[in-house]
């Protein structure tokens, strides 16, 4: 099992902006690709961004593009800035960890999931 530790989460008006963090709680392999995907009570998780470690090129959903950046470290910590948020972006944020650096935007492939984040935009 790899625990993902994840923070950032909260509440801010819309325009406001969070940082999302999620960490192993131990070492491993770079050999991986970080991914963020959200969800609301009643829907479908759905993929917002991704990185993988071989180039650091991340991946993301239409609906973020121009405001949510992921990147990465060297100690395999993701992170997911957000800026720009509309209520819309309400949603429990969850990172998700997979073998193999290639990112990819199917909840499916990864192979352990965080605790998951609130994010929280309202007036």
């Amino acid at each position: 099992q790899v625990q993902l530790i994840e923070s950032g989460g909260g509440s801010v008006q819309p325009g406001g902006s969070l940082r999302l963090s999620c960490k192993t709680a131990r070492r491993t392999s770079r050999n991986v690709a970080m991914g963020w995907f959200r969800q609301v009570p009643g829907k479908e998780r759905v993929f917002v961004a991704a990185i993988g470690w071989d180039d650091g090129s991340p991946i993301y959903h239409d609906s973020v593009k121009g405001r949510f950046t992921a990147s990465r470290d060297l100690s395999i910590t993701a992170y997911l800035q957000t800026n720009a948020l509309k209520p819309e972006d309400t949603a429990v944020y969850y990172c998700a960890f997979k073998y193999g650096a290639v990112a990819a935007d199917t909840a499916t492939k990864y192979d352990f999931w965080g605790q998951g984040t609130q994010v929280t935009v309202s007036s």
